[in-house]
């Protein structure tokens, strides 16, 4: 895969992403119990936060810098204590906030990748952090797709079916 067809899915996996977030609606996205409390809201503030620290690795490696320590307390050393941190965090913000946030992570995901080289984001060794896999979309998607959009779909299924 090359450096612009990783763009270009990345791009198509956010188009597919924000259709999901549009189809829901802002004004439904703070409503519990999409994921046990947790809101559509509450879900693209967890999901920006692990971006931002994907960001903060691949800006790293454009700099030739050493892997960047988190950005959350190093006190947190589970993904449930870290998760928890992300959550009390955010869930404060609007709607609105949490969602350019979001849109502005994105970009940022995008920035680093175009000031990485070609052949250093086609290297499964250059970032240990994902094992020996490959940087792509699928990849960086991955957890949303696997942890997150079930949940959002079945809630919006329950939300549409209590409509009609």
């Amino acid at each position: 895969m090359s450096k612009a067809e990783l763009i270009s899915d990345l791009q198509a996996q956010n188009q597919q992403w924000e259709g999901l977030l549009a189809l829901i609606g802002e004004g439904r996205m703070d409503q519990p119990g999409v994921a046990g409390h947790w809101s559509i809201k509450d879900i693209v503030a967890h999901l920006m936060s692990w971006r931002r620290r994907t960001v903060a690795r691949l800006q790293a490696a454009a700099r030739g810098e050493q892997e960047p320590p988190p950005f959350w307390p190093a006190s947190l050393q589970t993904d449930d204590e870290i998760n928890a941190w992300f959550y009390e965090a955010n869930h404060g913000r609007s709607v609105q906030e949490v969602l350019a946030g979001s849109r502005q992570v994105f970009e940022q995901l995008l920035a680093a990748i175009k000031a990485l080289p070609e052949e250093a984001l086609m290297d499964p060794k250059r970032f240990p952090w994902l094992g020996d896999q490959p940087l792509t979309a699928t990849v960086l998607f991955a957890h949303f797709h696997e942890e997150h959009e079930p949940d959002m779909r079945a809630w919006l299924a329950r939300q549409e079916s209590h409509q009609q």
